[in-house]
């Protein structure tokens, strides 16, 4: 069966300036798929088809990069994508519990949501996807949860349904630290390349508990030994 690709017609321009990035057309492969990921809220076959002829790159190689990388989805996402961190740190500090009450919150059975499942319509205004995450490097401030890839930090159950029940609503709470949030469409845009407003950018960038460590440093007067200017290294045993 062809796939219809005319849902892509309005983003050839901008697909063939991510191709224009770069001197091997086949390495625009990872921005172009969240170009078409901005369209449709997912990498559906057809745009796995429009990437491929893009790169002329074959629909199993494309198909076998969005199968490997979890930022890809394969099926509709909702307005936004609620990525709870389970990683170690994360988990024992009370990642595990806030997944868990998200699930069940978000029920609309009885049966808790499962992971990259959705509640409501995919894309429409306050529907929601979950999924546990992988570590989403923040330790110093776990639990920590995302949406759309920004970061709510020292989470508890509580707020984290506080939060959930906010974006239902059509509300958007300003994440901890990050640009100001967007729907998860809009943020596949971003990260193709390609930003709509000066404000897709702006926001701290680094929380005030990661920075302590630097600024006691430097009010002590803290350095690390210099590199000298060459290095012998040992040999290598012969083999």
């Amino acid at each position: 069966m062809t796939e219809d690709l005319t849902v892509f017609d309005g983003i050839v321009d901008r697909a063939q300036a991510i191709v224009a990035r770069y001197p091997q057309s086949r390495s625009a492969l990872l921005p172009m798929l969240h170009l078409v990921q901005s369209v449709q809220g997912y990498v559906s076959q057809a745009g796995i088809m429009f990437c491929s002829r893009q790169l002329k790159l074959s629909a199993a190689e494309v198909s076998a990069v969005v199968t490997f990388y979890t930022m890809y989805k394969r099926k509709p996402c909702g307005e936004h994508l609620v990525s709870v961190c389970t990683n170690t740190l994360c988990a024992a500090l009370g990642g595990d519990a806030i997944y868990k009450t998200l699930r069940e919150h978000l029920s609309e059975d009885g049966k808790p949501l499962g992971h990259e499942e959705t509640v409501g319509t995919p894309g429409e205004p306050g529907s929601i996807t979950v999924e546990h995450a992988e570590c989403l490097a923040a330790c110093d401030l776990g639990p920590v949860l995302q949406v759309n890839y920004e970061f709510y930090d020292n989470q508890t159950p509580e707020t984290a349904v506080e939060l959930v029940d906010a974006l239902r609503r059509g509300e958007r709470p300003a994440p901890t630290r990050g640009a100001p949030l967007t729907d998860f469409k809009d943020v596949s845009l971003q990260l193709a390349g390609f930003f709509e407003r000066p404000s897709d950018v702006d926001g701290p960038s680094a929380a005030t508990e990661t920075l302590r460590g630097a600024q006691l440093a430097q009010e002590r007067g803290w350095t690390a030994p210099s590199m000298p200017a060459k290095v012998e290294f040992p040999e290598l045993d012969k083999k």
